[in-house]
C-alpha cells in the first residue's frame, strides 16, 4: 500500500516523506519493513481509537482523502485509476469568481 501511495503522491524516500509541492503531506510511505515496524511499534503507545473506526472503514483497502481535516472523497478497493482521478480532482484549488 505504501508503494501505491508513494507513487500517487510523488513522496520522497523517507518514512516521514512530504509531497514535492510547497504544501505539507500527511501521507507516510515506508520503503522497508524495518521503517514500518518502528512506526507500528510507536503507534502502540498512542491511546487513541483505531483510525479505521473513526472513518467508518468497512473494507480494505479504503483510501480516505482529507482536505483541511474534512473528508472530501473516498475510494474503496485498490482502483489505481480512480484513486489518481480523485486525488487530481481534490488537489486542484477552487477558482475564484471574477
Amino acid at each position: 500500500m505504501g508503494a501505491i501511495l508513494s507513487s500517487l503522491f510523488s513522496a520522497g524516500s523517507t518514512a516521514d516523506a512530504s509531497a514535492s509541492s510547497s504544501e505539507p503531506s500527511s501521507v507516510i510511505t515506508f520503503h522497508s519493513s524495518d521503517l514500518w515496524q518502528r512506526h507500528f511499534d510507536a503507534s502502540k503507545q498512542n491511546p487513541k481509537l483505531d483510525v479505521a473506526k473513526e472513518f467508518g472503514v468497512r473494507a480494505m483497502p479504503t483510501f480516505v482523502l482529507l482536505k483541511q481535516g474534512k473528508e472530501v472523497d473516498r475510494v474503496v478497493g485498490a482502483k489505481k485509476e480512480e484513486i489518481e482521478k480523485k486525488v487530481k480532482k481534490n488537489r486542484e484549488k477552487p477558482k475564484l469568481a471574477a
